[in-house]
């Protein structure tokens, strides 16, 4: 068959896929939409080595992915949710605590609980924080904040904070499977083309390049895939832990221990202050002092008798 001959059959193709709005010779010429095999055979390249149809190729393959109906709701949801607790304990609770309940997510299993973070902040013998980040599956993760809670009461805590947010995933996920069919279907078609090897050598180049471009596709849109699946098999809750100070506690996160704490450094501080100023002053004091007693032993007396000596006269 000559190649423009096949050349005019593709685009004829081309046009009824793309649902342009040709004559009746162009409605009666166009043949039924042909199978994704069939369509391989419509697949052809010119002279100059350029390949014409990968393109087509892509369009028919986005149009062959499945596509949620926007009537019809969606058979299921996927919704990411991500859960926090604050928790405020008695002297020397959080660390122990803290320890127990990343254990008990190891204890659980990797499928089921992952310890993503886990930090403790002692900053004296009284105040202690931490924080403790997991991911776990939906189910186990609420029987276990319910433990949690439970064992804050027993260690005579509570907890001061908790909340609880939701992302839904269900159109992203759709969206990204849909995507990874579609590059799937012209992964299938460019291999297909490669095994008839019917064309010239820069023509099968071509093909080897888009068909690296593809796979490349595809193994990005599994990961994102792998990610977002993950993410809502796999709740996220993050734990927040810190020491309950006493009024009247030596800890320095207490203004009153920490006043307490540094009364004597205080107090030495104004007197070392009250000392440099006197060492600062004493000089001009002296002078001063000085400067007094010129002016009434010497100066003042005469001014007195200067005045006296008119009165005297009269």
């Amino acid at each position: 068959m000559p190649v423009r001959s096949i050349l005019f059959g593709a685009s004829l193709l081309g046009l009824a896929a793309c649902g342009g709005g040709g004559g009746d010779y162009e409605r009666s010429m166009a043949p039924p939409s042909p199978a994704p095999v069939m369509a391989e055979d419509a697949i052809e390249f010119d002279g100059s080595a350029q390949m014409k149809s990968v393109a087509g190729l892509q369009s028919a393959a986005d149009e062959s992915a499945p596509q949620p109906s926007a009537g019809e709701p969606a058979a299921e949801q996927y919704i990411a949710y991500r859960h926090s607790l604050g928790l405020t304990l008695p002297k020397g609770e959080v660390d122990p605590m803290m320890a127990a309940h990343s254990e008990a997510c190891r204890a659980a299993g990797t499928s089921t609980c992952i310890v993503i973070n886990s930090n403790v902040y002692s900053q004296d013998e009284d105040y202690a924080s931490g924080n403790l980040s997991i991911r776990a599956t939906p189910a186990w993760i609420e029987t276990f904040m319910g433990g949690v809670e439970s064992d804050a009461e027993k260690s005579g805590g509570e907890v001061t904070q908790r909340s609880t947010s939701a992302e839904d995933l269900t159109r992203q996920i759709i969206d990204t499977g849909a995507r990874l069919e579609a590059q799937k279907t012209l992964q299938t078609r460019l291999l297909n083309l490669l095994e008839r090897r019917d064309g010239e050598l820069g023509e099968l180049l071509q093909i080897e390049r888009e068909l690296a471009r593809v796979t490349g596709q595809i193994e990005s849109i599994e990961a994102q895939l792998k990610t977002l699946r993950l993410r809502v098999s796999m709740s996220s809750l993050d734990i927040n832990y810190q020491t309950k100070v006493p009024a009247f506690s030596g800890s320095r996160e207490n203004p009153l221990g920490q006043a307490f704490g540094d009364f004597f450094y205080n107090l030495s501080g104004a007197i070392a202050a009250v000392i440099t100023a006197f060492a600062i002053g004493l000089p001009w004091i002296m002078l001063i002092g000085l400067f007094l007693w010129i002016w009434l032993k010497l100066i003042w007396p005469r001014l007195r008798g200067r005045k006296k000596k008119p009165g005297a006269a009269s």
